[in-house]
């Protein structure tokens, strides 16, 4: 049995139990049940002598509750051995296997790969045309010779293949929403896998809240930052110049501007560079977001990839705090975000039905 699993899975089903607010209303039925009895068995007691015997009772069932969720991940992470050989991952419950839900069948598509490599860079001519009319410039550099470029500097290899009855991966994505403040997520974050981060977000003084690990940080140019050697960096390219950028920073730091100012160099490990399939972007923005927005946000598309890659995914800070407002935990006044060229509210939306599905744990925070 994986010990840290087991903690993970306690946490997470603790804090949803917490979300949804079912212990209190749990208890305010307990109340009312062990009111009823005393007056039934016309106990005369004084009033401050019931108040201590449902506080008794309260914590009993708090305890109660403790030991059943234990029991039940002993009896999770100790399945029979044909039961783990005949499903597709060592978890409780794999995102990829086919299921009851028709909407999660349809969209999920096994056969796509997310990661662009040698074998595979070729666009057919439906996803080439796709990909060229996110961009502005149409009269950007030949694809084939910039592909070219990008294998003789970065891994050529497909990764993520060893899905297995025996393994569980379970993944944390990220998001930089304001409602991760004071959340102290920290813990449970990093006790996942992989940890999948966001553009810019920093960990750096919000630990509590948002762990200190880092296992991929998803970019474009124009949201690039430094990672540390052992974090693998994931380019969204959403145009040709985007890759561009990506062979100039790490080789001739020429590049200093897009569509607006980016930096001409990026602190990153090579060996740990990994680009997007536009077929994959092109797979989400029009499967997954009905081709809502211009293109998919970074974020949808980390959530989307962690779907293909991780047995287990749970999501935290995506969407408003619990006033409503939009904002980034890392900003010190709560400035307004602006989804831009993102469809936010429909890329929300589809984030909760895949928790109603029961797809993905999602962690709304304050």
């Amino acid at each position: 049995m994986d010990k840290q699993r087991v903690i993970l899975l306690i946490l997470i089903l603790l804090e949803e139990i917490k979300q949804l607010n079912k212990l209190n209303t749990f208890f305010a039925r307990c109340r009312r049940v062990f009111y009823i009895r005393l007056q039934d068995s016309h106990i005369q007691e004084s009033r401050g002598a019931k108040m201590w015997l449902l506080m008794h009772y309260r914590g009993s069932y708090m305890t109660a509750v403790i030991c059943v969720i234990i029991f039940c991940m002993l009896l999770v992470f100790q399945p029979p051995v044909d039961e783990v050989s005949e499903g597709m991952c060592a978890c409780k419950d794999c995102v990829r296997q086919q299921t009851y839900s028709f909407w999660f069948n349809e969209l999920y598509d096994r056969s796509i790969q997310p990661l662009l490599t040698q074998e595979n860079y070729v666009l057919s001519e439906d996803i080439y045309k796709y990909w060229k009319g996110l961009q502005n410039n149409k009269n950007e550099d030949n694809y084939t010779a910039v592909v070219e470029k990008l294998f003789s500097l970065f891994p050529d290899k497909i990764q993520y293949s060893d899905a297995s009855p025996k393994r569980c991966r379970t993944c944390a994505v990220i998001g930089n929403s304001g409602n991760l403040k004071g959340s102290r997520y920290g813990h449970l974050i990093d006790l996942h896998d992989f940890v999948i981060r966001i553009n810019m977000g920093p960990t750096k003084g919000y630990e509590n809240d948002v762990g200190s690990k880092t296992t991929h940080r998803f970019i474009y140019p124009e949201s690039a930052t430094d990672v540390d050697n052992s974090t693998y960096l994931v380019l969204s390219p959403f145009k040709i110049l985007d890759m561009e950028w990506l062979i100039s920073a790490f080789t001739t730091k020429n590049i200093t501007r897009t569509y607006k100012k980016v930096r001409p160099s990026v602190k990153a490990n090579r060996h740990k560079v990994m680009i997007l399939h536009p077929a994959f972007i092109k797979y989400v923005h029009e499967i997954w977001l009905l081709k809502r927005g211009k293109y998919p946000s970074t974020g949808f598309l980390a959530i989307i990839f962690a779907l293909h890659v991780c047995d287990q995914v749970s999501t935290f800070g995506f969407g408003a705090d619990q006033y409503g407002n939009w904002y980034h935990y890392f900003e010190k006044t709560s400035n307004k975000v602006h989804t831009g060229a993102h469809s936010g509210s429909f890329e929300f939306d589809t984030m909760m039905q895949l928790y109603l599905e029961n797809k993905i744990h999602v962690f709304r925070g304050r």
